[in-house]
C-alpha cells in the first residue's frame, strides 16, 4: 500500500525545459514511475532526441515546443492540449537560465532575461495548467528553485533573486490554490553537474571548494532529484503544500 503512495501511473505531467539537464533527468524518472511526460522546449530535435530515448525505456511521451516567456503562446499551448489530448495533472516549473557577472557591471537586459526565464515563466505556465486543475479539483504543481533560493555567492546576485523569488511565487500558489485540491511546492538542488554548471564542474579550484563546502563532500548528480520530484508530484505529498525540498547534499544545514 505505501508504495502506490508513489505510483504515477495514469497521471501525465508537463515538465517545462525537459530536452536536458534536470528537466531531462526528472522526465525520465517520472516516466519510469508510471508517468505519461509531455516535454517541453523550444529546440524540436532536443526534445524529439529526448522524447526517443524515453520511449525506448517504455515510457509514454509528448513533446510540446512553446515558449515559457509568452503568455499568450503558453496560453495557447496549454489549452489546446488539454482540449485535444487530455488532463495535465502534474506540472514541473524547471526552464531556467544563468548570467554570471559583477553586480556593478551586470548588464539590465540579462536581469530582464534571468527574470522572464526564470521567474515571470513559472507564473505563465504555472497558471495555464493551473485554470485546468481547479477546474477538476486536484493537481500537482513542482517549481524548481535551487540552493540559491537560501543562499548567495559573488557574481550571481540576479539569479540568487529569481530562485528567492520563484521559492515565494510557490507559497503563494499554495495558499491561493490548496482550497481546490492543488499541492504547490518547491524543490530546491544544490550544485548539480548539469549544462548550466558546466564552467563550475570545468573549474578544478571551484569543485575543490566544493568538495569542502558541502558536506556530502562532492556534486549532485541529477538522478538524486527523481526521488523527491516523484514525491512531490505523487500522492504520498498529499498534504504537503508551499514548502520547499532542499537536495542539496547538506549546504544549506552547514556553516
Amino acid at each position: 500500500m505505501s508504495l502506490q503512495l508513489f505510483d504515477l501511473t495514469g497521471k501525465r505531467a508537463l515538465i517545462t525545459g525537459s530536452s536536458q539537464g534536470i528537466g531531462a533527468a526528472l522526465a525520465a524518472g517520472l516516466a519510469a514511475a508510471g508517468a505519461s511526460i509531455v516535454l517541453n522546449g523550444r529546440d524540436r530535435d532536443k526534445l524529439s532526441a529526448m522524447a526517443a530515448a524515453i520511449r525506448a525505456q517504455g515510457g509514454e511521451v509528448e513533446c510540446l515546443a512553446f515558449d515559457v516567456t509568452d503568455h499568450a503562446s503558453v496560453r495557447a499551448a496549454v489549452d489546446g492540449f488539454e482540449a485535444q489530448t487530455g488532463a495535465i495533472d502534474i506540472l514541473i516549473n524547471n526552464a531556467g537560465m544563468q548570467h554570471r557577472g559583477p553586480l556593478e557591471e551586470f548588464p539590465a537586459d540579462a536581469f530582464e532575461r534571468l527574470l522572464q526565464t526564470n521567474v515571470a515563466s513559472v507564473f505563465h505556465v504555472g497558471q495555464a495548467v493551473a485554470r485546468h486543475m481547479i477546474t477538476r479539483g486536484a493537481g500537482k504543481i513542482v517549481n524548481i528553485c535551487s540552493v540559491q533560493t537560501a543562499l548567495a555567492r559573488p557574481g550571481i546576485a540576479p539569479y540568487t533573486a529569481t530562485k528567492g523569488a520563484v521559492a515565494n511565487l510557490t507559497k503563494g500558489m499554495a495558499t491561493d490554490w490548496a482550497k481546490y485540491g492543488l499541492q504547490c511546492n518547491g524543490l530546491a538542488p544544490g550544485y548539480f553537474e548539469t549544462p548550466l554548471n558546466q564552467a563550475l564542474v570545468d573549474d578544478p579550484e571551484f569543485s575543490a571548494w566544493l568538495a569542502k563546502r558541502t558536506p556530502a563532500g562532492r556534486w549532485g548528480k541529477v538522478e538524486e532529484l527523481i526521488g523527491a520530484a516523484i514525491f512531490l508530484s505523487s500522492e504520498a505529498s498529499s498534504f504537503v503544500n508551499g514548502t520547499t525540498i532542499y537536495v542539496d547534499g547538506g549546504i544549506t544545514a552547514s556553516l
